[in-house]
């Protein structure tokens, strides 16, 4: 399998790393910052000649069977659809996937109109802090997932949050249907350059059936991340940057009574799994893409944007609820994520 990535950025570069741990053919790096495509160089175990200033150049010379899109955010509609254009049969793309619907929306028509699986870079399915959490909350003990809180330091709504919104989508296996949010008047810088902003803030979000996920990122917070899973009969709160896991379930025998007895008897118990990292899950996520099986989809990347710019919508509209299906209003909005 041939593949090329374009970007060479800490993400690019985990990706390059991550190809050449599976055995599977880099045959090329593009970036047009000298430093980075010296570190590629470097971590990634390439020549001099294998590295390049110009992806569309690259994509044209090397006519990759798979191209990984590991730039920012502006420019991840181009590529991937470039690299559809050009023939590649599969494109991994790093999140969020666009900073428009439009832009959304042109990368799944372009990998359907060719055949191209086209998949994005959220992990949190093959991440063991959410399979362990999503067997713990799906169990009879714990009586069925009604919401996730998460309660971090200043990540970014687009930047992080957007994960969670997907996160939020396995663990419950619905399509958030209406968000509100209360963001930030401060803007959140991003390292990767002075044109990038994203938010900080509050923000709730719903499924069809009512279940609630509510992420408190302020930009007065600065330090963790957790997240905590209500249920009927149970609570479990995962410490997300050391792994740590704290299981909180109604006694059997009193598991049939009303939701006001939040005090009955209880068992609890903890866990470790292991905490946050990257390379792992990308290197997941890209076997799902070429076995075509199981890998977050142009559609899960297109929700997980929706909900932002519902996000977005909401905190400009009086804070009001906004549905996904009223963001075709904002179809062509470019936002500044990274």
């Amino acid at each position: 399998m041939r593949i090329a990535v374009v970007g060479a950025g800490r993400m690019g570069r985990c990706h390059g790393q991550v190809i050449k741990s599976l055995g599977l053919d880099l045959v090329g790096i593009a970036d047009p910052l000298e430093e980075a495509r010296v570190l590629a160089i470097t971590e990634c175990g390439l020549i001099p000649n294998q590295v390049h200033e110009d992806a569309s150049s690259m994509l044209r010379a090397l006519d990759p069977e798979c191209v990984v899109v590991a730039t920012t955010a502006p420019t991840h509609a181009a590529f991937a659809v470039e690299a559809i254009d050009l023939g590649a049969r599969y494109v991994l793309c790093e999140k969020p996937l666009a900073t428009s619907l439009a832009d959304c929306d042109r990368i799944l028509a372009a990998s359907e109109d060719r055949g191209a699986s086209v998949a994005v870079n959220h992990q949190m399915r093959f991440m063991e802090q959410y399979t362990t959490a999503k067997n713990i909350v799906e169990s009879d003990s714990f009586g069925g997932l009604c919401s996730v809180t998460v309660v971090a330091g200043n990540f970014g709504l687009a930047m992080n949050g957007s994960h969670y919104f997907e996160m939020f989508r396995y663990m419950t296996g619905e399509s958030v249907e209406r968000v509100s949010a209360w963001l930030s008047k401060e803007k959140v810088q991003n390292r990767r350059g002075p044109q990038f902003e994203d938010q900080a803030g509050q923000v709730r979000a719903e499924t069809a059936s009512g279940k609630r996920l509510y992420m408190e990122i302020g930009d007065d917070q600065g330090q963790g991340v957790h997240v905590i899973y209500g249920g009927r009969c149970g609570q479990l709160v995962a410490n997300e940057l050391t792994g740590s896991l704290y299981l909180m379930e109604r006694a059997p025998e009193y598991r049939a009574m009303p939701t006001t007895r939040y005090a009955a008897p209880w068992k609890e118990s903890s866990d470790k799994v292991e905490p946050t990292e990257v390379a792992g899950p990308t290197r997941d996520v890209l076997c799902a893409l070429l076995k075509g099986d199981n890998y977050p989809t142009v559609q899960d990347g297109r929700s997980a944007v929706a909900s932002l710019v519902a996000a977005c919508m909401s905190n400009e509209q009086g804070h009001r609820a906004v549905a996904i299906e009223e963001t075709v209003s904002e179809r062509d909005r470019m936002f500044p994520w990274a």
